[in-house]
């Protein structure tokens, strides 16, 4: 019987009948880790590690664990993760680059909106006014 090459987690392997269907290709950058990715998404979009953490319903610990010590989160969790930081679960796990979108906003500051846009109107009220009152103060500093 002749002998097939196989592939097996990046190293060829000489064996005896069929060979395996080689594992799909990481997209990113060969040096950039499960841990490395979440960081800098994690980052960009705006949020700590014990925000993410809540956001997603996991323990800070776990997610320390997840961007430093290579650990990958469940099935499960995946497309929770992915939707609290706006990639895909394709993106976020390196089988697809990340689009960048061209806009520059702050995430952070949008979450709070979008935390303030849910209370009762009569919560919203002062803090709209606070905001307005903070703009108008600061476009008078800035034209006076």
């Amino acid at each position: 019987m002749e002998n097939k090459m196989m592939l097996y987690n990046g190293a060829q392997h000489v064996t005896e009948g069929v060979c395996a269907m080689p594992k799909k290709k990481i997209l990113t950058e060969e040096t950039e880790g499960f841990g490395e990715r979440l960081v800098k998404l994690r980052k960009a979009a705006g949020f700590s590690l014990r925000e993410l953490a809540a956001e997603i319903g996991i323990s800070h610990r776990m997610l320390v664990h997840y961007e430093k010590h290579g650990g990958h989160p469940s099935a499960q969790l995946l497309p929770t993760l992915a939707k609290a930081l706006h990639v895909s679960t394709d993106e976020l796990m390196g089988t697809k680059q990340v689009k960048e979108n061209g806009r520059s906003r702050d995430n952070r500051l949008w979450r709070r909106f979008a935390q303030v846009e849910k209370l009762p109107a009569k919560q919203r009220r002062p803090i709209i006014q606070f905001i307005d009152a903070f703009l108008g103060s600061e476009k008078a500093r800035k034209t006076g």
